[in-house]
């Protein structure tokens, strides 16, 4: 069973790093990262217990029973930032996630700043979530700036000068490790997480507004390999325990007969 154990941990942990590297192009995707701790102990002596009428023992005697998985957590760090030829593309250049909100009017938080704009001119992403708090673009505009400050100006004709319209907001969690992943680039609120809070870019800990670029996953391919690599071989020497516990079990019934 402590072998088994083993490879089931060694299963989940090249399942999360299959995902990482399936993901590995997915705009604004962060990696999970598997926790593991070990299982109850079998205590055969206790540490400290007598072994005389004046004598301790100076140690105990226990068995542990395997590993198993205490949870995952993604990680949050930076990933690098891509220019691309959409003026309506945006990368967080630091802390903090847009909200969009749903149909059925929950609110969804994503670092994936590949928006577009809807038949009313409204920003919202590629299946169609509006931003919140909403960001509408003037139909006459024919020119999009939007600032480092989350400040959106438009101009409406060739010699027009930039015109303010509105300002976009950023949002950002006291333990964003505990949003809870729905899919889609999108994440929810939890207890975990705590409340989000909304600010301005770049103030009260929020990073900056990027123009033209989207921020790709931040897996390192080559770490997920290696881990991987490292995964398969933990596997396999499980097995093998398997296996030799196995051949002890037959060598004693042979015993026998």
């Amino acid at each position: 069973m402590t072998a088994a154990s083993g490879m089931k941990v060694q299963q989940m942990q090249v399942d999360t790093i299959a995902n990482n590297i399936a993901n590995a192009n997915t705009t604004g995707f962060k990696k999970n990262e598997l926790a593991f701790r070990e299982m109850l102990y079998e205590t055969v002596r206790e540490p400290g217990a007598p072994t005389s009428a004046a004598q301790m023992a100076p140690t105990g005697l226990q068995v542990g029973s395997g590993a198993e998985i205490a949870g995952s957590v993604k990680t949050f760090s930076q990933g690098e930032l891509q220019p691309t030829n959409n003026k309506l593309d945006m990368a967080i250049a630091g802390s903090g996630f847009f909200r969009v909100r749903l149909p059925n009017g929950e609110f969804r938080y994503t670092r994936d700043g590949g928006f577009r704009k809807d038949g009313s001119n409204s920003l919202v992403t590629s299946e169609g979530y509006p931003l919140d708090p909403p960001v509408q673009i003037p139909p006459d505009a024919i020119e999009v700036i939007i600032g480092q400050d989350g400040s959106i100006s438009v101009v409406r004709s060739e010699s027009g000068l930039p015109e303010n319209v509105t300002n976009m907001s950023l949002f950002r969690f006291a333990n964003p490790s505990g949003l809870k992943a729905q899919g889609s680039n999108l994440f929810s609120e939890t207890a975990s997480s705590g409340q989000a809070q909304q600010a301005n870019p770049g103030l009260d800990g929020t990073g900056l507004i990027r123009q033209g670029y989207l921020e790709r996953a931040n897996v390192s391919t080559v770490d997920e390999l290696v881990g991987l690599i490292l995964a398969q071989r933990n596997y396999e020497i499980n097995s093998r325990a398997i296996r030799v516990s196995d051949e002890m079990m037959s060598q004693v019934n042979n015993m026998v007969r």
